[in-house]
């Protein structure tokens, strides 16, 4: 039986710190992890239009072994700026990878398209990314908000505005698991027109309302409801998922294949070639001991549920701004609440 931990965010993996900055008139924002000490990682992409930065050095062949800070962005291609304000933040802070006597920030980023969600994306020249990624760096803390902050902040998913959500679980052995992720999906994270989340049969207590499953299951949950906003290359699910049990390179590229198992548990249809899904993973190995087989298992499986649950709790988080051009969740299922 998996529980989460205290603060059910991916800060209960001790190391981690997190950081959001957003604006209200752009309708977008960044989120940054930043790493007390560096920690090894990989990555997993599975969408069909991704967009990143520093994402080859995270393959097992490569040679970097460890990263000081992950980038989850707004802004589309715009957005990679982020990473840039976020190593200035690093540096500042001591930071990097050191070569030559010069210290380079290890900073890999993902961002996802909200430049059609209603806000006012004219910046002139240069788009303000980099200094929403120094700000959310250097606002860094264990603690921080969920729905439309960071990069959730102008996510939206199938007939729903989406968000930033995070979620965290400890296993058996001790060892702690969480997600991060920004939801920006072509799919559904509902059932249908129903109030009920795909990710229902993960969920820990009511942490995206306690709603379960419809019974019985609507036909209609198996049509396939798509955004329409953004065409082609409009949408993405960006994510991070963290441990603090020890794993190589090659170990955080399968726990973050296995969290985008919790992609597929919580969006209908995710992955698709207008989506740009990828899960960076992390792995801060302060736990101690080392993985067996049953342990193993346990770890990956919790790595999707977990990122499942990231993922409702990230919509249900999400509140409504002037602007807007889908509703929250709250405010599409106002009556079913009312009458609950």
């Amino acid at each position: 039986m998996f529980e989460s931990g205290p603060r059910n965010l991916i800060t209960d993996v001790p190391g981690l710190h997190v950081g959001n900055r957003q604006d209200s008139s752009l309708k977008s924002g960044v989120t940054v992890v930043v790493c007390e000490k560096p920690a090894v990682a990989g990555v997993q992409v599975l969408g069909g239009a991704p967009g990143t930065r520093e994402t080859d050095l995270l393959e097992p062949h490569n040679l970097i072994e460890h990263i000081n800070g992950i980038v989850l962005s707004g802004g589309s291609a715009f957005g990679l700026d982020a990473a840039s304000g976020v190593q200035a933040a690093l540096r500042e802070m001591g930071h990097g990878f050191e070569v030559a006597g010069h210290r380079v920030p290890i900073v890999p980023a993902a961002i996802l398209f909200d430049l059609a969600n209603g806000g006012d994306k004219e910046w002139g020249n240069y788009p303000p990314y980099r200094e929403l990624g120094y700000e959310a760096c250097r606002a860094a803390s264990a603690d921080f908000s969920l729905g439309s902050h960071g990069a959730g902040a102008g996510a939206l998913t199938a007939g729903l505005k989406g968000g930033l959500g995070s979620a965290s679980t400890v296993l058996s052995n001790g060892v702690t698991v969480g997600a991060l992720v920004a939801v920006n999906a072509v799919g559904s994270v509902t059932l249908a027109e129903t109030p009920h989340f795909w990710a229902a049969p993960f969920e820990i207590g009511a942490e995206f309302g306690g709603f379960g499953l419809p019974s019985p299951l609507p036909p209609e949950a198996r049509h396939i409801s798509t955004k329409e906003i953004g065409g082609a290359a409009g949408n993405t699910t960006i994510a991070v998922i963290a441990t603090d049990a020890r794993l190589d390179k090659a170990g955080a590229k399968r726990l973050a294949i296995s969290a985008h198992d919790g992609f597929s548990r919580a969006i209908w249809p995710s992955h698709t070639p207008m989506d740009g899904d990828l899960v960076f993973a992390v792995a801060t190995g302060g736990h101690p001991g080392d993985l067996d087989l049953g342990a193993s298992k346990e770890l990956h499986a919790a790595a999707s549920a977990t990122m499942a649950r990231a993922i409702a709790r990230g919509v249900y988080a999400a509140t409504p701004a002037d602007g807007d051009l889908m509703p929250t969740w709250h405010e599409r299922h106002a009556e079913y609440l009312k009458h609950r």
